[in-house]
């Protein structure tokens, strides 16, 4: 099995394909240290690496166990031809896992099985391992977005802490003051009230200024902050110069926003996207595509659809321009085969229902021959997506299922598209 195989643009429809193989080689063991891992930096001659590999598999020949000996030699050999086709590491590096893999039908029923993946960050480290597991940290570690910037919602009453990262935000905190408003409370003078208020106003500054250095610096070490809130309390926050340095020297951007705390952090990502601050980060493309795609859904114009089998249909009309997926939209396509007529049954299924669908596929005869004789060959529905896509000239993009705008797509079946026009009602 090969993946991005490539060295077009890094894109979400690649991402969402590392995250999955990611997960199925994160659960994969082997019976014994047969499993191989290969990472290789960019500028790393091929032939040193297979140079490597070939006196790896001499060593392995001192193996006790026969079987574990031939995975191994097998896995090596495999992996060398492999790098044959390459004349140098591609821009990024390569990595390679290659082993043994159980087929669950017993001990000694294993396929060599090869997954060659060329990242989205260049890898760093020159490593080979022959273990019972697929060395995968590294790999993840590099899915992993480095771009975390925090968000600070604050007024005289509350704070609101969040973080932004490529493809999610969350708020990961709230504080309150405590601090009276301006109206003077009985019984005080006006000079006595206001000297209580600034007090009360700076221990509250310094408390959040304190929890902003423990989430933003300690915890998420984020490249930069956007503080906003409602009148000028954000700004004599940051004029007074109550924030870590590493935080007040890199302030991105300060916004007036209507609400603090919670809710100050969310219209601030609102405004982030509208005022076109920070426009590298995923968040923002794919909160900018939702609020396309929902308009036109509610528009009433007939150029946003959803559900499964619609769109499905509008990528064979031919009629679909932007096809998008939330990252656990769980469906598989299923390609019922007759072995005796070669007649192909085609089905679209929730995962959760393929084993009970399996049976009811199998107890039926063949509509065109009437043979039980079936085989069944599965395809996630993102790779078939994507190859139907390709055909047609459009695009997909495959978003985060954990965002507000994933949450919107799943309400509407997890799969939506924008048409390039309207088709002809019939």
């Amino acid at each position: 099995m090969n993946s991005n195989t490539n060295q077009s643009k890094w894109d979400s429809v690649k991402r969402y394909k590392l995250t999955k193989m990611l997960n199925e080689l994160s659960n994969i063991s082997g019976h014994g240290t047969e499993l191989v891992t290969v990472y290789i930096p960019p500028r790393r001659p091929i032939f040193d690496i297979i140079s490597q590999l070939r006196n790896e598999a001499g060593t392995a020949s001192n193996i006790k166990s026969d079987l574990t000996r031939t995975h191994v030699q097998d896995a090596l050999n495999r992996t060398i031809e492999h790098l044959k086709l390459f004349k140098e590491p591609p821009e990024n590096g390569l990595v390679i896992f290659c082993g043994a893999i159980p087929t669950g039908k017993g001990f000694g029923t294993e396929k060599i099985e090869l997954y060659s993946v060329i990242p989205p960050k260049p890898v760093q480290i020159n490593l080979y391992r022959c273990d019972d597991h697929f060395w995968i940290d590294h790999l993840k570690d590099m899915m992993k977005d480095d771009k975390v910037t925090g968000i600070l919602a604050l007024d005289t009453q509350e704070a609101g802490l969040g973080i932004l990262t490529g493809d999610r935000w969350e708020v990961i905190d709230t504080l309150t003051s405590g601090v009276a408003g301006k109206h003077r409370q009985g019984g005080q003078s006006a000079r006595r009230f206001e000297r209580l208020r600034d007090n009360e106003l700076n221990e509250f500054y310094h408390r959040v200024a304190n929890h902003a250095q423990k989430v933003f610096v300690d915890q998420f070490k984020v490249r930069g902050i956007i503080v906003g809130g409602p009148g000028p309390t954000k700004d004599n926050f940051l004029r007074e110069e109550y924030l870590d340095y590493r935080l007040q020297n890199n302030i991105i951007s300060t916004l007036d926003s209507s609400y603090s705390g919670d809710e100050g952090v969310r219209e601030l990502i609102d405004k982030i996207q509208e005022q076109g601050v920070m426009t590298e980060y995923r968040l923002m493309e794919e909160k900018k595509m939702l609020k396309k795609f929902m308009s036109e859904v509610y528009s009433g114009k007939g150029l946003g659809i959803y559900g499964i089998f619609d769109v499905i249909k509008a990528l064979k009309n031919g009629i679909a321009d932007l096809v998008i997926v939330t990252d656990d939209i769980g469906y598989l396509k299923i390609d019922v085969k007759c072995k005796r007529c070669s007649n192909i049954q085609e089905q679209f299924l929730d995962r959760s229902r393929l084993i009970s669908a399996r049976q009811d596929i199998l107890s039926k005869p063949c509509p065109s021959c009437g043979a039980v004789d079936f085989e069944i060959v599965e395809k996630d529905i993102v790779d078939y997506l994507e190859e139907m896509t390709i055909m047609t000239g459009s695009k997909l993009e495959v978003i985060s299922g954990r965002t507000e705008e994933g949450a919107q797509l799943a309400s509407l079946g997890k799969i939506g598209a924008l048409l390039r026009f309207r088709p002809a009602s019939t």
